[in-house]
């Protein structure tokens, strides 16, 4: 194997067609400037040569946290394959062309969530988000809803990537990428 990120697509799709939930599901840690780490589950929205893409609410905390420490990671584990993939790198806003393209293939109902939240700050309730929510749907009545400023994606441009399968035993095996240049070098790990 030398393309761990085509690893990754190919067990993403794997993992759908065994039937998997949310088999683009990962894990993703990012960081206060002072190292204070936090994570959360978040949808993997593409994965090709460069690294991962993900969308969220840049006021969210995972947003205030990239802008302050682009860094993170991510970790996809599928017990359905008996596989892992662990992601490493820095991370930058994507265009708000890709952005747009994104949010406009979205069901209207999440376009429209994405509007009514504000995403990690306190809420009077869950009945005043729905409240809310309504409002924002009766407003785009007949009308686009379009993405807001405040929202959009993110590439986590892999530097490392570590490729994890369950072994007999608990003899698993573990190989890590470490990007260089434009190649990767491998090694591998014992479990």
């Amino acid at each position: 194997m030398t393309d761990p990120l085509g690893r990754l697509a190919d067990w993403i799709d794997e993992a759908g067609r065994r039937g998997a939930p949310e088999p683009e599901a990962m894990a993703l840690a990012t960081a206060t400037p002072t190292g204070i780490p936090s994570v959360r589950v978040v949808l993997c929205r593409g994965v090709d040569a460069r690294g991962i893409r993900f969308f969220t609410n840049y006021e969210s905390r995972k947003g205030l946290e990239l802008s302050r420490n682009p860094h993170a990671a991510a970790c996809f584990f599928w017990p359905i394959l008996d596989a892992q993939v662990r992601v490493e790198g820095r991370v930058e806003r994507l265009t708000p062309a890709e952005s747009d393209a994104y949010f406009d293939q979205r069901p209207r109902g999440h376009r429209v969530s994405a509007l009514a939240s504000a995403q990690s700050r306190p809420i009077e309730s869950m009945e005043w988000l729905r409240a809310r929510s309504r409002q924002i749907a009766a407003e785009y009545e007949g009308r686009d809803v379009h993405r807001p400023d405040f929202w959009g994606g993110y590439l986590l441009s892999a530097t490392a990537v570590e490729v994890w399968t369950r072994g007999a035993d608990r003899l698993h095996e573990r190989i890590r990428f470490e990007r260089r240049g434009g190649a990767w070098d491998s090694i591998r790990l014992s479990p």
